[in-house]
C-alpha cells in the first residue's frame, strides 16, 4: 500500500509521522518547528523581526465555538535555544472576540488582527508581550465565522496598508460606525453600487485615503504586494468546479465572479458562453472583466506572499508562494511578462502525502526561510472540521530552508542609518516595516544611503524600495509644490528598468502629481506594461488632453492583449464618449482593423452600439466574433442602443 493510502486509512498522524510524508523541492528540507499542544488549528501567521512566529488559532470554529470558553488565542512561538524548534509558547491575547480570526499582521509593537465583523489593533506599549490597548479599526463586516470574511493586512512598499475580504464581507465601517467612503466617492459595500462580491483595499496608516482597488472576487483569501507595488491574489471557485485562479490585481479592475450588470451567477445563460466551466465561472468572455493569470483547477487556496529573498533556490526568488490545502501543497507560480500582463507556471515547494496536511498560511522569516502553518484536518472548506474534539485538536508549523541551513535571526539595531539600511533589505516584512519607519525618521541623514541604493544596487526590487522612501521625503519637503522635475520620480521615469518606471508612475499617483506630462514622456515606451500603467493613470483625469492621450495609447494596443484592452476600458470609465470619439477621429475609416474591432467590443460609449451592429452585420465577421459583439451590447444602454437594435432586427 502506498504511503498516501496508508495515511488515508490511518487518519491523523503524529507530527513525526506526518513529517516523513513530505516531498520537498530539490535542495530544500522541511523540519517541524512546533506542534500540538503548543499550537492548535492555526489559521494565519506572521513572523516578527526577532524571528518569533505569531499565530491566530481557530479552535472555536463555527458550531464548535465553545471548545474554549475563554476564546481563541493569539500565540507567540519562539526558539530560544536556537535548535530550529519552538520551545516557548506565549499567549499574547485570548478572547471570544477573536474566535477563528483569519489574519494577523505584526508591525513593531502593534498587531492588526482580522476577525469579522471587526479589524482590531493591539498595542503593547511596555514590551511584555501582552497588549495594553485594544482598538477597533474597522467594523460592520459580515462573514462572522466564515472564511469569506475579512483577511490579513500587509505592509506595502509605499507605506500603506493593504488587505481584502471575500464575498461574505459585504461592507465595511470605521470603528466608530461611520461608513467608509473611498477615494472615488463610493460607500464601500457590495451589491453592484458599483462594487460586487470580494474586494481589495488600500489605505494610509491613519485609515485615510481608503481605496477600493479591485472587486468581483469570490474568496480572495489574502493579497500580496511586491516592492514595485504590484498586487497578487488567489481566488476560490464555487467548490467543485475546477476554477481556482491566481490573479494579478489590476487597479480598479472587475474580476468577473458575477455578471457586472445583473449580478447573475456564472451558471446563468448568456450570449457567447465560455466553452469550459473554469473560464465560464469567471465570465472570461465578457468585456470589462480582467483576465485570470492562471487557473489551477480544484482547490481551496489560502495564504500567499511574494518571496523577495535569496535563501531559497533561484527559481523561487521574487515569485509568489502560495498555500493550497485542497491539494496538501505549498507551491510557487513563476511569472513572466506577457504583453501588458503576465503568464505563470506551477512549481511545488512542499507536498504532503498525509492527507491531513492543510497549509493555511506561509511567511518569510528574517533569515529567508519559509514558515508554514498547518491547520491539520481531514478536510478543508465546507465549514466543517473532523479535528473537533476540544481535548484532542491538532496543529503544526513547519520550516522550509536549504538542506542543513540552521535557523538564524540576524541581529538588528536601528540606531544607525547603516543598520536600518541592512534591515531594509530583509525579506521579512516585519523587519522591513521597522527599517522603513526608522529611515523615514532619520530624514536627511538617510538620504545619501537611500540614493546610493536607488542609483547603484543591482536588485531592482531594492531600488524600488529606496525610491518609495526618497520620493516620500521629497514630497514632504515640497508639500506645497507640484514640481516633479529634477526629482527622484523624474529620474526613475528615465530608468532602464521598466518596473522602476512603473513604480515611479505609481508614486506620482500616490502623491497626486500632475500625471499628464509624465504620461506624455512615456507614451512611446517600449514596454507594454509601462504603457498599461500609463493608461490606468488616466482613469481619474477628465480633460480633452486626457482623451487625446488615451487615444495615443490606444494606438499602441496589440490585438489579443486582453490586459491592455481592459486597462483601456478602465481608464475610459466615466469619459467613454470623449475617449471613443477622440479615437474615432484618429483612425477614421480604418476602425475595422483587428485592434479596432477589439476596442469597439470593449467600449461603453454612446456611439458604440452602432459600430457593434456594423460588425455583427458584416459578412466577413465570423460566427464566434458575431456572438462576441452581440454579448457586448448587453453592457450598453440608451437611445443609441435602441436605434442600433432596430437596425439589427430590420436586417
Amino acid at each position: 500500500m502506498s504511503p498516501e493510502s496508508q495515511a488515508q486509512k490511518k487518519g491523523p498522524l503524529s507530527p513525526a509521522e506526518s513529517l516523513e510524508r513530505f516531498d520537498v523541492a530539490e535542495g530544500l528540507e522541511v523540519t517541524l518547528f512546533a506542534s500540538e499542544p503548543m499550537v492548535l488549528n492555526p489559521t494565519n501567521l506572521d513572523i516578527d523581526s526577532r524571528g518569533r512566529v505569531w499565530l491566530t488559532e481557530g479552535v472555536n470554529y463555527r458550531r464548535w465555538n465553545n471548545n474554549k470558553s475563554k476564546g481563541d488565542r493569539i500565540v507567540i512561538l519562539e526558539d530560544t535555544d536556537h535548535d530550529g524548534k519552538a520551545d516557548v509558547a506565549k499567549t499574547y491575547y485570548q478572547d471570544p472576540s477573536i474566535n477563528s480570526a483569519l489574519g494577523i499582521c505584526v508591525l513593531g509593537n502593534r498587531v492588526i488582527v482580522s476577525c469579522s465583523p471587526n479589524v482590531f489593533l493591539f498595542t503593547d506599549s511596555d514590551g511584555d508581550d501582552k497588549p495594553d490597548k485594544k482598538e477597533i479599526l474597522f467594523t460592520g463586516i459580515s462573514g462572522v465565522q466564515h472564511d469569506h470574511g475579512v483577511h490579513a493586512f500587509t505592509f506595502g512598499p509605499d507605506g500603506r496598508l493593504y488587505f481584502n475580504m471575500g464575498n461574505e464581507g459585504r461592507q465595511i465601517l470605521y470603528g466608530d460606525g461611520r461608513p467608509v467612503i473611498d477615494t472615488a466617492g463610493n460607500q464601500v459595500k457590495t451589491g453592484g453600487q458599483p462594487y460586487r462580491q470580494g474586494l481589495v483595499f488600500r489605505c494610509n496608516f491613519d485609515l485615510s485615503g481608503f481605496e477600493m482597488l479591485a472587486h468581483n472576487f469570490r474568496n480572495n483569501y489574502e493579497v500580496a504586494v511586491d516592492s514595485f507595488g504590484t498586487l497578487w491574489q488567489s481566488d476560490n471557485d464555487d467548490d467543485g468546479n475546477r476554477g481556482v485562479r491566481i490573479n494579478y490585481v489590476m487597479e480598479h479592475g472587475n474580476y468577473g465572479y458575477r455578471d457586472e450588470i445583473t449580478g447573475a451567477g456564472w451558471r446563468s445563460s448568456r450570449t457567447n458562453l465560455e466553452k469550459d466551466i473554469p473560464s465560464r465561472h469567471w465570465h472570461q468572455n465578457d468585456p470589462g472583466v480582467v483576465p485570470n493569470l492562471l487557473q489551477t483547477g480544484a482547490g481551496s487556496p489560502t495564504g500567499i506572499l511574494v518571496y523577495e529573498g535569496d535563501l531559497l533556490p533561484a527559481g523561487f526568488q521574487n515569485q509568489m508562494i502560495h498555500c493550497e490545502p485542497g491539494h496538501n501543497v505549498v507551491r510557487a507560480y513563476p511569472v513572466q511578462n506577457k504583453g501588458a500582463g503576465y503568464q505563470a507556471d506551477i512549481d511545488d515547494i512542499l507536498k504532503g502525502s498525509d492527507q491531513w496536511f492543510r497549509p493555511s498560511d506561509v511567511c518569510i522569516a528574517p533569515d529567508g526561510s519559509l514558515f508554514i502553518s498547518d491547520w491539520y484536518d481531514a478536510g478543508v472548506g465546507g465549514h466543517n472540521m473532523a479535528d473537533n474534539d476540544a481535548n484532542n485538536i491538532r496543529g503544526r508549523v513547519y520550516r522550509v530552508a536549504p538542506v542543513g541551513h540552521k535557523l538564524q535571526v540576524p541581529g538588528m539595531d536601528l540606531k544607525t542609518v547603516e543598520d536600518a539600511m541592512r534591515a531594509f533589505k530583509s525579506p521579512n516584512l516585519a523587519t522591513r516595516f521597522l527599517a522603513w519607519t526608522a529611515l523615514e525618521k532619520f530624514g536627511v541623514k538617510a538620504q545619501s544611503e537611500l540614493t546610493q541604493m536607488f542609483s547603484n544596487d543591482s536588485d531592482p526590487r531594492l531600488r524600488a524600495r529606496a525610491l518609495h522612501l526618497l520620493a516620500r521625503k521629497q514630497e514632504t519637503e515640497n508639500s506645497h509644490s507640484s514640481i516633479v522635475s529634477e526629482g527622484y520620480i523624474d529620474k526613475a521615469l528615465n530608468d532602464a528598468d521598466s518596473d522602476i518606471r512603473i513604480t515611479a508612475l505609481r508614486i506620482a499617483k500616490q502623491f497626486k502629481k500632475d500625471l499628464l506630462p509624465l504620461i506624455k514622456r512615456l507614451v512611446e515606451d517600449p514596454s507594454a506594461q509601462v504603457l498599461r500603467e500609463c493608461v490606468l493613470s488616466l482613469r481619474q483625469i477628465d480633460s480633452n488632453e486626457s482623451a487625446q492621450l488615451w487615444t495615443e495609447l490606444a494606438m499602441r494596443y496589440e490585438p489579443g492583449d486582453r490586459w491592455y484592452l481592459e486597462a483601456l476600458g478602465i481608464a475610459a470609465s466615466g469619459k467613454e464618449d470623449a475617449c471613443f470619439g477622440s479615437w474615432l477621429n484618429r483612425v477614421g475609416e480604418d476602425w475595422k482593423t483587428a485592434a479596432g474591432r477589439d476596442i469597439v467590443w470593449r467600449s461603453r460609449a454612446s456611439k458604440t452600439p452602432g459600430y457593434l451592429v456594423q460588425l455583427i452585420l458584416d459578412g466577413a465577421t465570423s460566427e464566434s466574433d458575431r456572438l462576441r459583439y452581440i454579448r457586448s451590447l448587453d453592457f450598453l444602454t440608451g437611445p443609441e442602443k435602441e436605434a442600433a437594435l432596430i437596425k439589427l432586427i430590420s436586417n
